[in-house]
């Protein structure tokens, strides 16, 4: 060693706020070991010194080393033949070579062997100690990004667990469903359509097909197509650059770069308009995408699942569904029954979501009547398992005790039915005034109409359908 030795106060004092680290010296000159391990006890780390090959491996085997600082040339053996050994059999271990006779082609071949660092000998300590540091960072990153995947782990087991748990069940139709799912989601390249009325659980299981995929770790973006007018859902998609339009402050990614390697699930398929519809077909099928107001293409690999309750063969023929882009999304097809098909399946979910809601409020149910059991079996459940999920959540918050009864689950009456009946056509008759009022205010012009409710023009067109609103052209539709 050369002089400018720091004293061992120094030492102490600008290395004694790392975080305990194991260090193994392995050389084969008895003092360098003995001194560089004094000084790292005194600077507050465990140090173990070997000096042969033989002795370094059996305190590899016997202590868990973070750190081995390694002479290029040993008795009997190469260095870099060592370093091999190490980064093969630990590979968390990290390693500075050390040599008195060091070259540039040693130092290049070390550090592609996996080395960390390299030294020069004779060193002074304060070399060693910014090494080590350099090297403590390093590990102290591996260890956040260990523990980061651990966490992330443990919540994708959580979620698949939750997921799962909304998949319960013991219906013929819905263990089916469950192994399609499992089927689909060892392809990763397919596209899936679920298809299902609302409430039947087509979101649970788009997110359960990603979370049993291997591709679990990457993104998975949801979307409900009828939620964005048509310029809007055109950035959500395929992003845009900076001075694409008004507003368009910087560089957006969209949900197909962002899902890159994971999964793309579109909500609501059916009230896509017929414009976009054509540019997600050039996006399935050559897997790039362009952003608004870019030149340049972007390559994006994604799986794509969607979900409608429309018949999308219908849409096809009467015009308003692309048929190609129909056959793209339907490589696999998933149709969740609703709720009433499989009442065997009502038990076991209220069971789940009582388990579920008492555990989050902290009120434990510990006898669910009887007829409740009997009434659920014999309700029709229009809204399907969210409308059970909303009555078991309100059942155990109205409920007095430790039990649930039938009094605790206020179903609709024959007269109450037809009182909600009568609340549904009032609200279908208000939707339909809220459309036409809008409809005068801009001259029945589509277009314009859709922005100023907030929704896509197709899924105007389909609401004027659907309540029977005349459907006229102005010039402004026409462009």
């Amino acid at each position: 060693m050369c002089n400018n030795l720091l004293s061992k106060s120094e030492q102490i004092h600008t290395m004694n706020n790392s975080k305990l680290i194991n260090i193994l010296v392995l050389d084969d000159e008895l003092d360098f070991t003995n001194e560089i391990g004094d000084y790292l006890q005194n600077a507050g780390f465990i140090s173990h010194c070997a000096n042969s090959v033989a002795s370094g491996y059996e305190i590899l085997k016997k202590h868990e080393i973070d750190l081995v600082i390694l002479d290029v040339r040993l008795v009997g053996a190469n260095g870099l033949d060592v370093l091999k050994y190490i980064k093969s059999k630990y590979q968390n271990i990290e390693v500075i070579m050390v040599s008195a006779h060091g070259d540039m082609d040693t130092v290049i071949e070390s550090i592609r062997l996996g080395a960390f660092d390299y030294l020069r000998k004779p060193m002074r300590y304060i070399d060693i100690k910014i090494a080590i540091e350099r090297t403590q960072k390093h590990l102290d990153m591996q260890r956040r990004v260990a523990a980061a995947e651990e966490k992330f782990s443990l919540i994708s087991v959580d979620i698949e667990s939750r997921m799962g748990r909304h998949c319960i069940g013991k219906s013929k139709k819905i263990i089916e469903i469950y192994e399609l799912a499992k089927k689909a989601s060892e392809y990763p390249d397919i596209n899936v359509l679920i298809t299902g009325e609302s409430g039947t659980g087509k979101e649970v299981f788009a997110r359960l097909i990603h979370h049993m995929s291997k591709n679990k770790e990457n993104y998975f973006g949801a979307i409900n197509c009828s939620a964005f007018t048509e310029s809007l859902i055109e950035s959500e998609f395929f992003g845009h650059k900076k001075g694409a339009f008004t507003g368009a402050i910087s560089d957006k990614k969209g949900l197909f770069e962002t899902c890159n390697e994971g999964t793309l699930f579109l909500d609501e398929i059916a009230d896509m308009p017929l414009t976009l519809q054509s540019k997600l077909l050039r996006a399935i099928e050559e897997r790039v995408i362009l952003r608004v107001g870019d030149t340049k293409t972007i390559k994006t690999n994604f799986r794509l699942i969607a979900a409608t309750n429309y018949d999308l063969q219908k849409m096809v023929d009467e015009k308003r569904f692309r048929l190609d882009l129909l056959h793209r999304l339907n490589t696999l097809h998933i149709n969740i029954p609703p709720l009433r098909e499989r009442k065997e399946d009502i038990g076991p979910l209220l069971l789940d979501f009582v388990d579920e809601f008492s555990t989050r409020i902290n009120k434990p149910i510990k006898i669910i009547a009887k007829e409740v059991f009997e009434e659920l079996e014999n309700y029709s459940f229009p809204g399907n398992i969210r409308e059970l999920r909303n009555l078991a959540e309100r059942a155990i918050i109205l409920s007095s005790g430790d039990s649930l009864e039938l009094c605790d689950f206020p179903l609709p009456t024959h007269k109450q039915k037809e009182l909600t009946s009568q609340h549904h056509d009032q609200l279908n008759s208000s939707v339909a005034d809220i459309i036409r009022k809008a409809l005068d205010e801009n001259d029945y012009c589509q277009a314009k109409t859709a922005v100023q409710l907030g929704i896509s023009r197709h899924a105007l067109i389909r609401k004027m359908k659907k309540y029977n609103i005349e459907i006229r052209k102005t010039d402004a539709d026409t462009l």
